[in-house]
Formats: C-alpha cells, sequence, structure tokens
C-alpha cells in the first residue's frame, strides 16, 4: 500500500534529512556495472501529493569523440524509450461501457 505511517512518513520513504520541504524520498535504489555505468533510482512524492521516479545515470564513453557521441545518442533513445513506456503505463485508461 501507499499509505502514511503515524509520523508522516511513507511506508518507503527513507525517513530521514532527505525528506524536505514537504517531499518523502526513498532510499537509492543502484544498479551497478562495475566501472562500466551505475544508475541510480529515487521514489518521490511531493507536497502536493504527486509521486515521480528520479532517476541518475552514469555510463562510461568511449575515449574517442565519434565512438563516444554514438553512444550518446544511443543513450538517449534508450533513455526517451523508456520514460514513453513509463509515461505510457502511469496514464490512466478509459472504463468500458457495460
Amino acid at each position: 500500500m501507499n499509505r502514511r505511517t503515524r509520523d508522516g512518513h511513507t511506508e518507503w520513504c527513507g525517513k530521514d534529512h532527505r525528506c524536505n520541504l514537504g517531499e518523502h524520498r526513498s532510499d537509492d535504489i543502484v544498479v551497478d556495472v562495475a566501472g562500466r555505468s551505475r544508475a541510480v533510482l529515487v521514489r518521490v512524492r511531493t507536497a502536493a501529493g504527486r509521486e515521480h521516479a528520479e532517476v541518475r545515470v552514469r555510463v562510461a564513453l568511449a575515449p574517442t569523440e565519434v565512438a563516444a557521441r554514438r553512444q550518446l545518442v544511443g543513450l538517449l533513445g534508450d533513455l526517451r524509450h523508456a520514460v514513453t513506456r513509463a509515461a505510457i503505463t502511469a496514464r490512466p485508461r478509459p472504463r468500458r461501457a457495460g
């Protein structure tokens, strides 16, 4: 469930200094590929009650400019796909008549 506890925090909240200005923030969820990439996801509930996922990604780039640019183009395409998929999943579906 997604309820608040007695102290006003959510069940998934980190319940520490990360919660400020009315926001609630989860502990970091880390995906680490040693020496190559790292992603950190944090669940956030704003003071207005809206929930978000914050994602930070660090990827080692190739040493040459052309290869690094290719990596960045691919990464941006993959991120666009992931963000679009998540946004579509979150969108409410119309109710069926009948």
